[in-house]
């Protein structure tokens, strides 16, 4: 059994560092300020902080990428995540969605707030400012119930 090991743990070594030449893009798209969702709902300094720390990475064209993005296969991971952040909701393209498509994207950021699925735990984690507490949390959920209501 102890003669498989060592080769078994060369081949995982060989992979992880073959891996390491397959990088993610890193590049942000091209943003256009006036279809950003905080310029588009005049969202004053308290919302605009909360959601961009809490947010935007992913659900923008503003990620910042960490250092261990540099490390595969987790950049792997976090770039899904990314994109698939975007597909749900992107703020960067706020203006670019419908009425209705705008009132159902603010009902889910409601839902995803009061049900604690976002931010996610695993980007808190990494991400301490991200942090929010019960009672931004709940600021936070009523301003988009706000903002639905005028839409």
């Amino acid at each position: 059994m102890i003669k498989f090991i060592r080769p078994l743990l060369l081949v995982l070594l060989a992979i992880l560092i073959i891996i390491q030449f397959f990088p993610i893009d890193k590049n942000n798209p091209e943003i256009n300020p006036q279809q950003d969702f905080l310029k588009a709902t005049n969202a004053d300094s308290k919302m605009a902080g909360l959601i961009k720390t809490a947010c935007y990475d992913c659900h923008s064209h503003t990620t910042e990428y960490p250092w261990y993005t540099n490390v595969q296969p987790i950049a792997w991971w976090i770039k899904d995540h990314i994109n698939n952040g975007n597909k749900k909701l992107n703020f960067s393209t706020w203006t670019t969605y419908d009425a209705k498509k705008k009132a159902h994207k603010l009902e889910e950021c409601v839902e995803v707030l009061e049900d604690k699925e976002m931010p996610m735990l695993s980007y808190m984690v990494a991400h301490r400012e991200a942090w929010i507490n019960e009672q931004q949390r709940q600021e936070l959920a009523d301003w988009f119930k706000e903002l639905r209501m005028e839409n």
